[in-house]
């Protein structure tokens, strides 16, 4: 206890860090507000229990990650996900058309028009996403002004995309002068925000009976949760060390180099972004649900402990995994950048042997890693199949704890480097995190 009270000493000492973390705080809150403001010429008393069905299913996922918005009907009912569907396809035409692709290679100049496409393409995706929210979420009887439902519709769905754009705003503003990614915050804090009433929830269960079990089950779920929360921890912090040689080199009268380091390749390099990028193309298939002829596919994939489901969203996170990997981690440039400091890899020729080395090792740690990161992101179905509250589920692994746990772990390196930077000791006595993979 006194090593935790003596870190926040030191975190208030570092002028700069105090004021990222309360400027984050600052708009977090100003997140959470307007997750209550309801859109206009709504009655908040028809609305007061919340829209009916947002707390089953892929829509209650929804809700869980709009932190409730989703199911208040308010201005950011839309959350991020349309910008999180947008980075997808923009990065999909990064792999695939030459153009993206010059864009991405061009540093900061590229990168700024990516994100300029990438804003038009989610006000696009939201144009479509908004209509159907207003259509098919909102009940009549719950809209209390005059207007026609042209005109009710078309104010909800401009203010619906004014919502979702400032909530980019707030993610773009945490990540340059804040602590942490915004985007991935802002999500994170919507899912944390609904943990306490589904924990209360599955607490009245076991105690009223209702449930499967009782105590003495309840304690055995929360034993399970804080192993797969510990698995989730393992997951995202392990590395594979590749031995480094560095030559030996006399500059003055100092010799530099001659000492063997390790160059570390995560397990899991893609972070969360497989989980968020996988869950949000699940959610295309509830747009078939209008057309008799794809209704069927459309209920298949409304329920996250539907067996299809949980094969294709396996499958995605798997497939996201390399993908992500892929565009992150770049075994010729960790060549060419070993080479121009001297290093080598003990019996691999330096250049083109070290690159195709790396991405060899990259391939075959990707695997396990996407393969368990696969098994945790659908650990809510089973979890509910042996009794678990739907709210409670979603915790019970999957995406919620992914993106918490991936997340956590990122604000807290950025602040541990702050504190290492100005001598001070780190969030753990080792005095160092390692392992962590960044957003």
């Amino acid at each position: 206890m006194a090593k935790f009270v003596e870190t926040i000493k030191n975190i208030y000492k570092i002028e700069e860090l105090r004021t990222r973390i309360g400027y984050t705080l600052l708009l977090v809150l100003v997140y959470r507000l307007g997750c209550y403001i309801v859109l206009p010429g709504l009655d908040p008393e028809a609305l007061k229990g919340g829209i009916s069905g947002t707390q089953e299913g892929l829509v209650g996922l929804l809700n869980m990650f709009s932190g409730g918005a989703f199911g208040n009907a308010s201005i950011f009912a839309l959350g991020v996900m349309p910008y999180i569907s947008a980075s997808i396809v923009v990065q999909l035409l990064g792999m695939f058309v030459p153009a993206f692709r010059k864009m991405q290679m061009e540093g900061e100049s590229g990168r700024r028009k990516m994100n300029q496409i990438t804003r038009y393409l989610t006000l696009a995706i939201l144009a479509i996403q908004g209509p159907a929210y207003v259509t098919g979420m909102i009940p009549r009887n719950a809209i209390a002004v005059g207007w026609s439902s042209f005109m009710f519709n078309l104010i909800s769905t401009i203010i619906l995309m004014a919502g979702t754009m400032f909530v980019m705003w707030l993610g773009e503003r945490i990540t340059d002068r804040g602590i942490g990614n915004g985007i991935s915050l802002i999500i994170m804090i919507g899912i944390v925000a609904r943990l306490p009433y589904a924990l209360v929830a599955e607490i009245g269960q076991k105690f009223t009976g209702n449930g499967v079990g009782g105590p003495l089950i309840l304690v055995v779920e929360l034993v399970i949760w804080f192993l797969v929360i510990i698995a989730a921890i393992a997951i995202v912090q392990a590395v594979r060390k590749v031995p480094v040689q560095y030559a030996k080199r006399v500059i003055g009268n100092k010799q530099y180099g001659g000492v063997r380091q390790y160059l570390p390749l995560k397990i899991n390099a893609a972070g969360v972004m497989p989980i968020i990028f996988a869950q949000a193309l699940m959610m295309f298939p509830m747009l078939l649900g209008r057309w008799d002829a794809t209704r069927g596919i459309a209920a298949a994939f409304s329920s996250y402990t539907n067996v299809w489901y949980n094969i294709v969203f396996a499958f995605l996170v798997i497939v996201f995994t390399y993908f992500y990997t892929a565009v992150t981690v770049n075994p010729t440039m960790m060549a060419e950048d070993m080479k121009k400091n001297g290093g080598f890899i003990p019996g691999v020729k330096p250049g083109k042997k070290t690159a195709e080395y790396i991405d060899t090792i990259m391939s075959r740690i990707t695997f396990p890693g996407s393969i368990a990161l696969a098994l945790i992101a659908i650990m809510p179905a089973f979890a509910n199949i042996f009794g678990i509250n739907n709210q409670f589920a979603s915790f019970f692994g999957g995406t919620s704890l992914l993106i918490t746990v991936g997340v956590v772990l990122d604000t807290l390196q950025q602040i541990e480097s702050y504190l290492l930077m100005r001598h001070y000791d780190g969030l753990m006595k080792t005095g160092r995190l390692t392992g962590r993979s960044g957003m």
